[in-house]
């Protein structure tokens, strides 16, 4: 028997601890489950925004994949499920999303680490909740990021992918409700891999935000998940 492995990558402004709960789902399910910590993003999140690492000055795009390669190996995945995720490079963002993603793009502030204030993740992450309900959230899930590793997909040709080769099956997941990545633009991503035979899916969820894998109701995304997965078998 094959043994099952899912590696869950976290995306930016947050770290590994916000899996934790689909690390026990995806395990009670019989899989192998890991769940790296990109660099500079280790550690509790309470103690990352008291302390801000220094190496988040440094941490670019390659830099991020190299250590997940590490882990992973090229060409090992089977599949691949992007939850609100953000596009290559040769997927031009809307506006919409520039401007809510452009106190970390800031040029002016050089590569300082950023930590957006409790108001930017109220309104770009947790905007499904109460504002004190979005402050609890900021204090136990919000960490400090890269300016770096957010900057380098819009310039560097290592974060531009052929979207016309063959690939493995890709689920795009988006939320109805997400500030940052709204659906059209998950849509749009999704539908610019063009190989007429490699399998890309895609699923909205209504009412869910950009925080759709932490917020209420996130075990009914990680079931279409696994049911898609289990219909690759």
């Amino acid at each position: 028997m094959k043994t099952k492995t899912i590696v869950l990558i976290h995306g930016l402004f947050v770290n590994n601890t916000s899996w934790k709960n689909w690390k026990t789902y995806f395990e009670a399910q019989g899989y192998n489950v890991y769940t790296p910590s990109n660099p500079g993003h280790d550690g509790n999140p309470i103690d990352l925004k008291k302390n801000i690492p220094s190496e988040l000055k440094n941490v670019g795009f390659d830099d991020t994949v190299e250590s997940l390669v590490k882990l992973i190996d090229m060409g090992k995945a089977v599949a691949g499920v992007s939850i609100d995720g953000a596009p290559p490079k040769n997927v031009m963002a809307p506006i919409s999303t520039v401007k809510i993603v452009w106190p970390v793009v800031n040029f002016f502030k050089g590569d300082s680490a950023f930590l957006g204030t409790k108001e930017w993740y109220h309104n770009a992450f947790f905007n499904n909740y109460s504002k004190a309900e979005s402050d609890k959230l900021y204090e136990s899930i919000a960490v400090p990021e890269s300016r770096k590793l957010t900057r380098d997909p819009l310039f560097k040709s290592s974060a531009k992918i052929d979207l016309k080769k063959p690939h493995e099956p890709l689920l795009f997941i988006a939320g109805s409700n997400d500030h940052i990545f709204p659906p059209e633009f998950s849509r749009k991503i999704a539908n610019a891999y063009k190989h007429e035979k490699s399998v890309v899916d895609f699923k909205v969820f209504e009412g869910r935000s950009h925080f759709i894998a932490g917020e209420k109701g996130w075990e009914e995304v990680a079931e279409y998940i696994l049911n898609w997965l289990g219909k690759l078998q």
